[in-house]
Parts: C-alpha cells; sequence; structure tokens
C-alpha cells in the first residue's frame, strides 16, 4: 500500500503534523482529501435536512462530523440542487408515518 512507503513520522501523525511536515504541493493533496471528506459530510447533512423538510419518515442522528440516518431519502438533484442546511452541530430527529415529528432541531433548514 503507498502509505508503507511514507516514513513512520508522517503514518502516526495528525492531518495537521502531516501539513507541516509536507511540501506545499503535498499539502495541495491532503487538503484536497479533507474538502472531499468534508463534501461528504455535508451531501449526508443535506440528505437529513432534505429527509426532514419534506417529513419522510425515518430516525435522523447528527453530532459533529458523524450523521446517521435510517429511512429518509437523498435529495433529486435535478431541476435544481437543494439548498436546505442544518445550522446544528448535534440533534436527533424522528419522523413518522402521518407527520408526527420528534426533534431537538429547532432552527430552519433555510440557508443562510
Amino acid at each position: 500500500m503507498w502509505l508503507d512507503d511514507f516514513p513512520a513520522k508522517v503514518r502516526n501523525a495528525t492531518p495537521v503534523e502531516v501539513t507541516t511536515i509536507f511540501e506545499p504541493k503535498t499539502n495541495a493533496m491532503l487538503i484536497r482529501h479533507q474538502e472531499m471528506q468534508n463534501f461528504r459530510e455535508n451531501e449526508a447533512m443535506r440528505a437529513i435536512a432534505h429527509s426532514m423538510d419534506l417529513l419522510i419518515p425515518g430516525l435522523y442522528i447528527w453530532l459533529l462530523n458523524f450523521s446517521f440516518r435510517i429511512g429518509g431519502s437523498v435529495p433529486d438533484d435535478i431541476p435544481y440542487k437543494y439548498p436546505g442546511k442544518i445550522h446544528s452541530y448535534t440533534g436527533i430527529a424522528l419522523v413518522l408515518p402521518g407527520y408526527k415529528v420528534f426533534t431537538t432541531y429547532q432552527g430552519s433548514s433555510d440557508p443562510k
């Protein structure tokens, strides 16, 4: 694996330490990896916001960078990309059939 080519100092380092070890060109690769990870996390949160906004039955849990969804759906980006966001770092929501909603989130899903 490509990770074996790096010295132990890099393999055991945190992402912040890795950025200081490498040259600027390699930093761009690390930053790009972090951007892709953030994109995946944002897409998961966008799916939760979409499902809660449309009252699609499911259990939704989010805590910082972790999100968990049972039920719901992924937003359809045709004809436009769903712009909703959850403006909270933590929360739990349970949406039941018949539009019964139990949630700790009291904010809006409108983009800011």
